[in-house]
């Protein structure tokens, strides 16, 4: 019993982690998405 509650709770961890990780991620793209476009902005100007 405590096995399978230790490997619930490190697989809780895991995907809280790697929740924040996509996260993180998306974020990162929408920046680089506003910078392209931004850039594209000046460059037709």
């Amino acid at each position: 019993m405590r096995k399978i509650f230790i490997l619930v709770a490190a697989a809780a961890a895991l995907t809280t982690a790697a929740c924040n990780t996509v996260s993180g991620v998306g974020r990162d793209a929408s920046a680089a998405g506003h910078a392209v476009t931004g850039a594209a902005e000046e460059a037709k100007n």
